[in-house]
């Protein structure tokens, strides 16, 4: 296939481009460049998606597939202006920020509430909680419907995405943190539900709907687990024999002001119960059946600890500091011993 990225040079888009290349593909990649290189084998060809007419030069270039990730919703209207009747097969990653309801457990795809599209005014997420995000990308859902129509479209409500070149702290935190060993705050209970997908099975899928000419709109995300399947899972595949988890009650972690899911003073992948029980307990049957295939968790770690080891300044450096944790684990056995 000839497949046009409208990205490429990061993290799931680099991820895709590599891929491709891997499987023989002819691939080009269109992107400001700033955000980083396309892999080797792939074409790079320099574009300013502010500009509306940016991308109307490949209409004629026989693209066989687009894989576009934007979260502006200008970029997506002006991509689909410019090549929405020319390609056989549009590939949109979303995100399953675009649901409305986070509570549930068990939904997919097709049965559960949206938010609103993006306000008029807005065009992309804004400041540093990405304010309008999840709106945007329903935006953008919407576009790629319209403009498309009949012809293939695939829509990809991707979850957690994790593995090598991961610009999160989320799963790196906990490949880190267990790689050190000892005495491991674990928040929240055993039983916990949490849900990612590989960076580079998400690409693979995405190439797989594209050589398919897969339409629909899918959950990407791999099946849930429990909490301690993930944290024992990631210290056996480093080899983390004496990492020993002891487990905290989330009331007690929220009143020593320890925050949910990201950044500084964080418990990644953390988040209260049950106001949050369904973001990483989706049923991902309809993606399995729709040829999502899903890797070990030991390959996932060791991809990103092999990462994380060559590219040490690129790995975010969020949640817990050692000091924090070693205060949080005194302080609650002196609770639980009083």
């Amino acid at each position: 296939m000839r497949i046009l990225i409208l990205g490429g040079t990061r993290f799931l888009g680099r991820a895709v481009a590599r891929l491709a290349v891997a499987q023989g593909h002819d691939v080009t990649c269109a992107a400001r460049g700033v955000s980083g290189v396309v892999p080797t084998g792939a074409r790079f060809v320099p574009v300013d998606r502010d500009d509306p007419e940016a991308l109307v030069p490949f209409a004629s270039a026989g693209f066989d597939a687009v894989v576009d990730v934007t979260r502006q919703v200008s970029h997506a209207r002006h991509a689909l202006a410019a090549l929405a009747d020319h390609v056989g097969h549009w590939s949109f990653v979303s995100t399953i920020s675009v649901y409305a309801d986070n509570t549930t457990p068990g939904q997919t795809a097709a049965d559960a509430p949206l938010l609103s599209p993006a306000p008029p005014d807005v065009d992309a997420p804004v400041g540093p909680d990405h304010r309008w995000y999840g709106e945007c990308k329903v935006s953008i859902e919407r576009l790629v419907r319209e403009l498309r129509g009949a012809r293939p479209s695939f829509i990809c409500r991707a979850g957690l995405i994790v593995g090598a070149e991961d610009p999160s702290d989320r799963f790196p935190y906990w490949v880190r943190r267990l790689a050190r060993g000892g005495e491991v705050l674990a928040p929240g209970r055993p039983t916990d539900r949490v849900q990612f997908v590989d960076v580079a099975d998400l690409a693979d899928w995405l190439l797989h709907a594209a050589d398919s000419r897969l339409a629909g709109t899918y959950d990407g995300i791999g099946p849930a687990m429990s909490r301690a399947d993930l944290l024992t899972g990631v210290a056996a595949g480093l080899g983390a024999t004496d990492a020993r988890l002891t487990w905290i009650d989330q009331d007690f972690l929220s009143a020593h002001d320890v925050r949910e899911w990201s950044g500084e003073r964080a418990l990644p992948l953390w988040v209260r119960l049950p106001e949050w029980a369904g973001l990483m307990d989706r049923d991902a049957r309809p993606a399995l059946d729709a040829g999502l295939t899903v890797r070990q968790l030991s390959d996932t770690v060791r991809a990103t600890a092999s990462w994380m080891t060559a590219r040490p300044d690129d790995v975010r450096q969020g949640g817990l500091d050692p000091a924090d944790e070693a205060a949080l684990l005194k302080e609650w056995q002196a609770v639980r011993n009083a």
